[in-house]
């Protein structure tokens, strides 16, 4: 995610990541997105069309984010939604009315953001397990980042990559599956041992990432970038954050797992942990005698 600096500043709008399209535009004093920017299935956005649409004035129509961020600029070149929004650091001008189908730049993007995932994150510690912000955690530790255009990128927390260290397989769901939240998402294995892991969202399967896919330990070196599994066109983006861990939450969260894996693992952790409290990195390969099922059953649910 573009981090803003005074180089990606736009005359007379602030780059504030999680401000309302409307609110940039002056239409409403202050509102900040819940959706992604996602507009087109955003529910306030259809709400403030459909309120200034009925009040049967002749220019109704021209009270909109589009019509008030240009009258508010006069001659001006109008800049891009994605350098408003903080998407993009470049200061671009947009050429088509924002009529943002018209726009190549923005399919470019949309095509990039699915391929390309190398971001610099930063992390909070829980436990000794790294959580990625800005992440949302399922109970089954499993994560879920939203994304702009409302799409959901989905992948193992590093509590189950150290759980289960490298698989050898990994079994994605398919292009256009139709997952549901909860219930079981895709399957992983290792030594003949199999697991299902809970999606962390309902949505439709729209990219897999192929690499990891063939080269399963991507997930456990690197779980919150380049180990992504797939990514969700999701069916309420707001409905599904009901579940999910986020914040100060996810942190107090994977401490009580940290504990509950701890009380099983017992007098072992002192002799395998002498990294100065450095969580296990693969428990199952390193304490077979927990066993596989065991460490399924009570982490993930299923």
């Amino acid at each position: 995610m573009a981090m803003s600096t005074s180089k990606n500043r736009v005359v007379g709008f602030q780059v504030i990541e999680n401000e309302c399209i409307w609110m940039k535009a002056g239409v409403v004093n202050f509102r900040l997105c819940d959706n992604a920017y996602d507009c087109n299935s955003c529910p306030f956005d259809r709400g403030m069309r459909k309120a200034l649409s009925s009040q049967g004035r002749k220019n109704a129509t021209k009270v909109s984010w589009r019509q008030n961020l240009k009258d508010h600029r006069g001659d001006e070149p109008l800049p891009c939604r994605h350098a408003l929004t903080g998407r993009t650091v470049r200061t671009k001008i947009c050429p088509y009315n924002y009529e943002c189908y018209h726009c190549p730049y923005d399919q470019w993007l949309d095509d990039y953001d699915q391929l390309e995932y190398q971001l610099a994150l930063s992390h909070k510690s829980a436990s000794g397990y790294r959580l990625a912000d800005g992440y949302y955690y399922h109970p089954g530790h499993t994560w879920a980042r939203f994304e702009h255009g409302g799409r959901i990128r989905v992948g193992f927390d590093d509590f189950l990559a150290r759980l289960f260290g490298s698989l050898d397989k990994l079994e994605l769901p398919a292009l256009g599956a139709s997952l549901k939240q909860d219930q079981v998402g895709w399957k992983f294995g290792r030594d003949g041992k199999e697991g299902h892991a809970p999606s962390p969202a309902s949505g439709t399967v729209l990219t897999v990432n192929y690499r990891t896919q063939e080269h399963p330990d991507i997930a456990h070196k690197d779980p919150y970038n380049e180990g992504w599994l797939f990514i969700l066109e999701p069916d309420m983006p707001k409905k599904n954050l009901k579940r999910l861990y986020f914040g100060s939450d996810s942190v107090e969260w994977m401490e009580r797992e940290s504990k509950k894996l701890l009380s099983l693992i017992g007098s072992e952790y002192e002799r395998l942990s002498a990294t100065g409290g450095e969580p296990i990195d693969d428990v199952y390969g390193s304490i077979p005698d927990l066993g596989w099922d065991l460490l399924v059953g009570m982490f993930l649910g299923k």
